[in-house]
C-alpha cells in the first residue's frame, strides 16, 4: 500500500489580534481563521502583544528585552501575516502601534505580504486606513484586496463567521496571501 504524502508548499503566517481582549472579536477572528485557513497555509498565532514594553529607540539595542526579541524572531520565521485589529477612537489600537513601532528598525517585517482584517461594531474603516500607511512606510506589502471591513455581527457567540460573504472574504484573502511571490519584485 502506498501512501501520497501532501507535497504542496506551505507558507507560514503569524496571526496578530489588534486586542488585548481575550473575549475580542478580533482574537476571536483569528480563531476562526485557523479553521478557515487552506492546508498550504500554516497559521501561528503571536498573543503576547500586552507583554511587550513601551517602544523606546533606547531600548532598541542589544540585548533586546525578551518580548520584543521574541515578536522580532516570530516574525522571521513567518513569510506574511495576518493581522486583526479593532478600532479605538478612530484610530488603530496603541497595543498594535508598539508592537509595530518595535518592528520599525528591523529588517524581519520588510517585503512581508499582510493580510489585514479590521472588526469593530463601526467597522473600523479608520484604523484601517491608518493601518494600510503604516504598513507602506514600514515596506510590507497589504494583499491586494485583502483587507477586510467588518463588524462583530459577522461572528457568532463562539467565535464562528456566520456571514458567507465574510467567509469567502476571507479564503479569497488567503489565496491571495499564498499567490503572492516571496520576491515582491517578481
Amino acid at each position: 500500500m502506498s501512501r501520497s504524502l501532501d507535497t504542496s508548499p506551505r507558507m507560514n503566517v503569524l496571526a496578530i489580534s489588534g486586542s488585548l481582549r481575550a473575549t475580542s472579536s478580533n482574537a476571536a477572528l483569528v480563531r476562526a481563521a485557523a479553521r478557515l485557513a487552506p492546508s498550504t497555509i500554516v497559521l501561528e498565532t503571536y498573543d503576547q502583544l500586552a507583554a511587550l514594553p513601551h517602544f523606546s529607540p533606547d531600548l532598541d539595542i542589544p540585548p533586546l528585552p525578551a518580548p520584543v526579541a521574541e515578536l522580532r524572531a516570530a516574525v522571521g520565521r513567518c513569510e506574511a501575516l495576518m493581522i486583526t485589529t479593532p478600532e479605538y477612537a478612530h484610530g488603530m489600537p496603541g497595543s498594535l502601534k508598539n508592537a509595530l513601532d518595535w518592528l520599525v528598525s528591523a529588517t524581519e517585517p520588510i517585503d512581508k505580504p499582510v493580510l489585514l482584517i479590521s472588526a469593530s461594531p463601526s467597522g473600523a474603516a479608520h484604523a484601517h486606513a491608518q493601518f494600510s500607511e503604516v504598513l507602506r512606510t514600514m515596506s510590507m506589502r497589504l494583499v491586494d484586496g485583502g483587507a477586510h471591513v467588518f463588524s462583530r455581527a459577522k461572528l457568532d457567540g463562539d467565535g464562528n463567521v456566520v456571514d458567507e460573504a465574510l467567509l469567502a472574504s476571507i479564503r479569497a484573502g488567503f489565496a491571495q496571501l499564498a499567490a503572492m511571490p516571496n520576491d515582491p519584485r517578481a
